[in-house]
Parts: structure tokens; C-alpha cells; sequence
């Protein structure tokens, strides 16, 4: 186990990261929230909304791959900062739209604009943070999820109402991250691997992506993020909708108890599962991902019993949800800080990156795309069933309801790739230190 030094600004450093975090999700949930009304101005499909959703995914993932690797040998609060300003400036355009064409191009360009942010974020974590400590760094960190969706789906419903339009949070959205974005361009940086146990000077790394794949853990890792990435997007992107349609619940309404279903429970999953986890991984290095494991598994049952409620059970299937997506959360304090742990910190943003492509383009832009694709398909034939020849509001809640099944089946996977990767973890893990040592000493 590392006792690596912590940067004397970690602190610091921490709480404006969490801030442009929460920002990065409040600006992210806005489309989801607003699905109802934009597919009633522009008549879409529900393939189409997840298209949106799919469209800022995909561009997220790819143009993560090289900012990634430009935050492993570039300046990190340079590369947050610009993308900082670049998806708050888009996020804003976004209230412009006229058609669904122009909604899903300015998407795309949040979607470059967030791609910067996170693989520096997590690299430049990971440098102030030795490893016995990054479960609870990483972990109040990703509070800016659970806390950006709060702020979101608390909030926008009432902007909608305050203003009369479905605009008015794009525009409002804008202006903290432009600010933000200030902050962060006179962040201190550490040097890389400055929390490591062992240091070694940062010389370059050839076939770096080759390297990240190499190790097996890695692989797991990353079929973990797919599925749980699939189930998140799906989630995030069809709550409101479901809660309107098979629900029967206001808009407003809607976004709130979906605030509460996966954002409250964020605060305590992250908080608390954080600190759980780094106990487990105290006691043994595997700890962290079996006891991840387990949560997803009990998360894939809840989520997945809340599904089977009626359509007026809405309090109970709120309950059961939320108790399902709090142990959802356990895999980002679990499988997080297991990549910093068998990735070398010259590779680690490098690592994020690839981890991000792969789950985003996988799994967050899948997720959507079919749970949409199903929901039109379900929804005609349930339409079909009973002879009618027009499509309705009761027919589409039932196919979107319908779809939702996915995500308890997408959480059972998650639990059973972390299952595998803590069977490689501590091998990993010990090559990684083991190779640190090494090359420390041949420095001296």
C-alpha cells in the first residue's frame, strides 16, 4: 500500500474540480429533462431523443482519446479550463435551436467541450492524492454528479415555468462555467507521480494505448464501465419521460423525483461508499472491487423489482429505485480508483481516456439508442395489440416503461465484470509498484 505524499493544495485544488464537475452534469441532464416538450415542438421519436443523448456520447468519447493523451504531457488546467469555456459557450447556443437538426449539431459541440475535463481532472487527482486516499478524493469529486443532477432536476422545471420556455436553462447554464473556467487556468500542478511512494522522472512513453491494454485488469475494467455506462445514460436520459408518460407525474415533478432517484442518493453513495471502499481496500487490495461487486448485484435487483410496480405505485418505485441507484454509485468509487492503482501515473490520464472512449461509445451511446429503439418498437406493438390504428400517449409510456428492463440487466453485468477484475487486481497492481521501483532505481 502507497503512503505517497499529498499535495499541500490538494484540498484546494479538489473543491474547484468538484465545482466545474457539477457544472459538467447539471449542463449534461438539461436535454434529458426537457425531452417531453422538445419531442412535442419538433414531434420526435423517442430513437431520436436518444439519439441526441447517443450524438454527444460518441463525439465525448472520441475527442477524449486525444485530449487524454495531450493532459498526460501538456498542461492540464489549460486543457480544463478551454473546455470549460468551450461547453458552456455551446451549452448556451443550445437554447437557440430551431430544429432537431441544429439541437443535435451544437450537442455535439458540448460534447467536445466536456471530453476535455475529465481524464486531466482524474490524472491531476490522482497526483495529489497518494492511493490509500483516492477512493475519497475521487469519490467527493464525482459528488459533482450526483449534485450537478440535483441541481439540474431541481431547478430547470422551474426555469421553464418562471420563463414560459423550455430555452431559458440552456442560457442560464452558461454563465457559472464561463466563471469557473477563470479559476481554474491559475491551478498549481503537481508533478506527475508526485503522490507515488516511488518517483521516477517523466520520460516519454512509447505505444502508450498498448501499454493501458496490456493489462488485464484494464479489460475487466472497462466491460464494468460499458455496462454501467449503458444502464447510467439509459436512466438519465428516460427518467423524466417514464415518470411523465406510465407515472402520470407534471413535468416539474418529474424532474425532482428523478433528482431524488439518482441524484440524492449519489450523496450518499459517493460519500459514504467512498469511505466504505477505502476500508475494504485497507484491509485487503481486492476489498474495494468485491465490495463494489456486491453492490451492483443488490442495485441490478432493486432497480429491477421497481419495474415490475404499477403505474400508481409511484411513491414505492421511487423508494426502491433510489435504494437500487445508491448502490449503483459504488462503482465509481470502486472501479475509478482501481485504474490509478495499476496504471502508472505517466499513462493515467492516457488510460482514463481510452476508459472513457470505450464505455462512452459502448455503452453511454448505446444505452440510449436502444432503449429508444425499443421503446418505438414496443410501443407499435402494443398499439397493434389492441387494433388501433394510432399511435398514443398510453401506448408510448407502456413501450418506454417496457424498455427500461434494460438497465437492471445492465447493472448485473457491471457487477459481475468488477467481479472479475478483483481476480487480476492484486497482480496488476503489484506489477505497476514493482515497476516504479525499478525504474527509480535505474534512474539513480
Amino acid at each position: 500500500m502507497s503512503d505517497g505524499k499529498q499535495a499541500a493544495n490538494a484540498w484546494r485544488v479538489l473543491c474547484l474540480l468538484f465545482l466545474a464537475n457539477l457544472f459538467n452534469f447539471f449542463d449534461r441532464a438539461i436535454p434529458a429533462i426537457l425531452s417531453e416538450p422538445i419531442r412535442h415542438e419538433w414531434g420526435l421519436t423517442d430513437f431520436q431523443l436518444g439519439l441526441v443523448a447517443a450524438a454527444f456520447t460518441v463525439v465525448y468519447a472520441l475527442a477524449g482519446l486525444p485530449l487524454g493523451r495531450l493532459a498526460d504531457t501538456g498542461s492540464r488546467r489549460k486543457i480544463m479550463g478551454w473546455g470549460l469555456v468551450v461547453w458552456s459557450i455551446f451549452t448556451g447556443l443550445n437554447g437557440m435551436a430551431w430544429n432537431f437538426a441544429s439541437y443535435l449539431a451544437v450537442r455535439v459541440g458540448v460534447g467536445i467541450g466536456e471530453a476535455a475535463y475529465a481524464p486531466a481532472a482524474s490524472a491531476l487527482i490522482g497526483d495529489m492524492f497518494p492511493s490509500n486516499r483516492r477512493s475519497r478524493a475521487l469519490g467527493l469529486f464525482m459528488l459533482g454528479l450526483p449534485l450537478g443532477l440535483i441541481l439540474a432536476f431541481f431547478t430547470t422545471g422551474a426555469m421553464v415555468r418562471a420563463f414560459d420556455s423550455w430555452r431559458a436553462p440552456f442560457f442560464i447554464a452558461m454563465v457559472p462555467g464561463l466563471v469557473l473556467a477563470t479559476f481554474i487556468f491559475f491551478i498549481k500542478e503537481p508533478a506527475r507521480g508526485a503522490a507515488e511512494e516511488s518517483r521516477v522522472e517523466q520520460t516519454p512513453v512509447s505505444q502508450p494505448v498498448r501499454k493501458v491494454l496490456s493489462i488485464p485488469t484494464m479489460w475487466w475494467l472497462i466491460v464494468a464501465g460499458i455496462a454501467a455506462n449503458f444502464a447510467a445514460y439509459s436512466t438519465n436520459t428516460f427518467m423524466v419521460p417514464v415518470l411523465q408518460r406510465y407515472f402520470g407525474l407534471p413535468l416539474e415533478q418529474a424532474a425532482i423525483t428523478t433528482g431524488v432517484i439518482v441524484g440524492v442518493t449519489g450523496l450518499i453513495g459517493l460519500t459514504l461508499g467512498g469511505w466504505v471502499a477505502d476500508k475494504m481496500h485497507q484491509r485487503s487490495e481486492r476489498g474495494r472491487l468485491l465490495f463494489g461487486a456486491f453492490g451492483l448485484a443488490v442495485a441490478a435487483l432493486a432497480t429491477g423489482h421497481a419495474l415490475t410496480l404499477g403505474g400508481t405505485e409511484i411513491a414505492l418505485f421511487t423508494a426502491v429505485f433510489s435504494f437500487g441507484w445508491l448502490l449503483q454509485y459504488n462503482y465509481y468509487t470502486c472501479v475509478y480508483p482501481a485504474i490509478q492503482d495499476v496504471v502508472e501515473p505517466r499513462l493515467r490520464a492516457t488510460a482514463v481516456a481510452l476508459f472513457f472512449a470505450a464505455l462512452y461509445l459502448l455503452g453511454g451511446a448505446f444505452g440510449p439508442i436502444v432503449v429508444g429503439l425499443l421503446s418505438d418498437h414496443f410501443s407499435t406493438s402494443a398499439m397493434l395489440a389492441t387494433g388501433a390504428s394510432e399511435m398514443t400517449e398510453e401506448f408510448k409510456a407502456a413501450g418506454l416503461h417496457s424498455a427500461m428492463f434494460l438497465i437492471p440487466v445492465s447493472l448485473l453485468i457491471t457487477a459481475v465484470a468488477m467481479l472479475f477484475a478483483a481476480r487480476t487486481f492484486s497482480t496488476d497492481a503489484k506489477a505497476m509498484r514493482d515497476g516504479m521501483v525499478l525504474r527509480a532505481a535505474e534512474a539513480r
